[in-house]
């Protein structure tokens, strides 16, 4: 438990032990001065939060000391095509807050703006952070605070009629009372301040989320579009491919008709064009899926237009990656940032169910005036008055408050284990993107080089062909093998775009370098959300 600093004025009690007692003559003067010293004085029981530190195992002064169990290379393989550059980790660097916009796309820029704008589910987490503000400012004042009030009131009445033996008397007459009342509750044990923490822990979890939201839209956003990308690049080989196949059936059947060759070559080409064109479908759909997902992310319907196109070459790929230090990175993932926030609720709800095991101290006053007329208000005579002091001390509940702290305490501890997954999860995300990284440059290189192997085997052919070498058959499969080797490879040009985009998302998305988060719920509204600061790593 802690204590404030010491006070001077009447003796009054500590946490634990009782006030001394006055003299009977300075009773009234010791008891206010107690009071006050109960409220000065008090305690605050319960655990006193402090926020978890990094993994032991996070304290290298690498980008890969930490992420992976073997050291990851600093720079990538590279291969001369698209997206082909070698990328570079730059250790203990910042991540720039609109870190899309490395990817040098104005439509992918403009596309995060309108959904950062109108996406709903930012909107919610936005509404749900202003609701937990106002609880806090709400319950700060009910607890912090004295409640004062003011009854007034006006009665006209008659009395019985009472019954002397000579006559009979009945009266009418009125009653007017103001009078305002004063209540407080002495916060002695500090179960209203955790109450307080909580609650304002609370707002930092609903904060967090936001944040949370905010970069897992811009991941999305981002990611989807890739795929859009790569999927319209695939569409399109695919199409390719296709008609070099049904070019090829067209000479087989030619080429049965005059029995060069039997029917089992002509079932032979005819089962490969239907298998090509049987994967058309597929990419269709999931490029269509994509379009739909994107116009939803902007908050728009999946039918508006005005959605934009993205192809893999309007990308380009951020060729030098800053890499925060491993002992960064629970300050920095909004998840770890929100998981610590309900951590502490559950620390603070622990000195609350303790606090609830000690005496409560409730003081209250009435003063006010009282008369039949209203000319009459305010004089001395008319004048009312009370003063009450109250404490309430559990003494046999059947064990329900000690249950009660023995559950707080599981809560806390499942929220203990819950933070350590969060952060285990973490560390796992950026060691993924990391290899990704480097495997993606690597798997690039090499299907860069099918791709050009195949390249210059058409070219073989189609010089062959012109000489009579090779037959129109050879010529026209030696082109769908280029055909297929541009599908892999679009394929992986769009890992290495989607991993780089997971890594930024993993290390936290430079929120902390971002200014106030519009307030897209309030459309025409100039109310922002302030981002949480970005607290130095101890």
């Amino acid at each position: 438990m802690s204590h404030p600093g010491a006070h001077t004025g009447a003796p009054a009690p500590s946490c634990g032990q009782p006030g001394a007692v006055a003299p009977p003559m300075a009773r009234k003067a010791w008891l206010v001065g107690a009071l006050a010293g109960l409220f000065l004085a008090g305690c605050t029981l319960g655990p006193n939060f402090t926020s978890p530190p990094p993994p032991a195992a996070a304290t290298g002064t690498t980008a890969s000391d930490a992420y992976t169990p073997t050291p990851v290379p600093t720079s990538t393989d590279s291969a001369p095509v698209t997206a082909g550059a070698a990328q570079h980790l730059l250790t203990a660097q910042d991540i720039p807050g609109q870190w899309w916009t490395l990817f040098k796309s104005d439509s992918l820029d403009q596309l995060l703006k309108s959904a950062m704008a109108q996406n709903p589910n930012l909107a919610a987490a936005q509404a749900a952070l202003r609701q937990a503000q106002e609880t806090l400012t709400a319950e700060n004042g009910a607890l912090l605070y004295p409640n004062v009030g003011l009854q007034a009131g006006f009665t006209r009445q008659r009395a019985p009629v009472l019954s002397t033996g000579f006559s009979e008397v009945a009266t009418d007459y009125n009653t007017i009372n103001i009078t305002p009342n004063v209540s407080y509750q002495l916060d002695v044990f500090g179960g209203n301040r955790r109450t307080l923490e909580g609650l304002a822990a609370q707002v930092d979890y609903q904060r967090f989320q936001v944040e949370g939201v905010y970069l897992t839209l811009a991941g999305n956003v981002v990611t989807t579009a890739i795929r859009e990308a790569s999927l319209r690049a695939q569409l399109k080989a695919t199409l390719d491919v296709l008609a070099l196949e049904e070019q090829a059936l067209k000479v087989v059947n030619v080429q049965f008709t005059s029995g060069a060759v039997s029917k089992a070559s002509v079932l032979t080409q005819q089962t490969q064009v239907a298998q090509t064109r049987a994967t058309l479908p597929a990419l269709e759909n999931s490029l269509a899926q994509a379009r739909h997902q994107l116009a939803v992310y902007a908050g728009r319907l999946p039918s508006e237009m005005g959605l934009p196109e993205f192809q893999l070459d309007s990308l380009q790929l951020p060729e030098d990656l800053p890499v925060s230090l491993p002992s960064a990175l629970v300050r920095q993932r909004p998840d770890v940032r929100a998981s610590e926030a309900l951590l502490h609720q559950a620390s603070a709800q622990v000195g609350v169910a303790t606090a609830a095991q000690y005496p409560q101290f409730n003081l209250s006053a009435d003063y006010g005036t009282a008369a039949n007329r209203g000319a009459d208000l305010f004089t001395s005579p008319t004048i009312i008055w009370s003063l009450a002091a109250g404490v309430t001390q559990p003494i046999f509940n059947g064990g329900a408050l000690s249950a009660k702290k023995r559950a707080a305490e599981a809560a806390f501890d499942q929220s203990q284990a819950q933070y350590k997954s969060t952060v285990l999860t973490a560390f796992q995300n950026v060691a993924d993107s990391l290899r990704a990284i480097e495997f993606d440059a690597s798997s690039l290189r090499t299907q860069a080089e099918a791709e050009s192997l195949a390249r210059q085997s058409l070219d073989l052919s189609n010089n062959q062909y012109k000489l009579g070498a090779v037959s129109y058959l050879q010529l026209l499969d030696a082109q769908r093998t280029y055909q297929q080797t541009r599908i892999s490879l679009v394929q992986a040009q769009a890992a290495r775009f989607a991993d780089t985009a997971a890594l930024f998302q993993s290390l936290g998305g430079g929120w902390w370098n971002e200014g106030p988060l519009a307030d897209a719920s309030l459309p025409g509204s100039d109310a922002t959300i302030q981002r949480p600061t970005l607290a130095p790593v101890q």
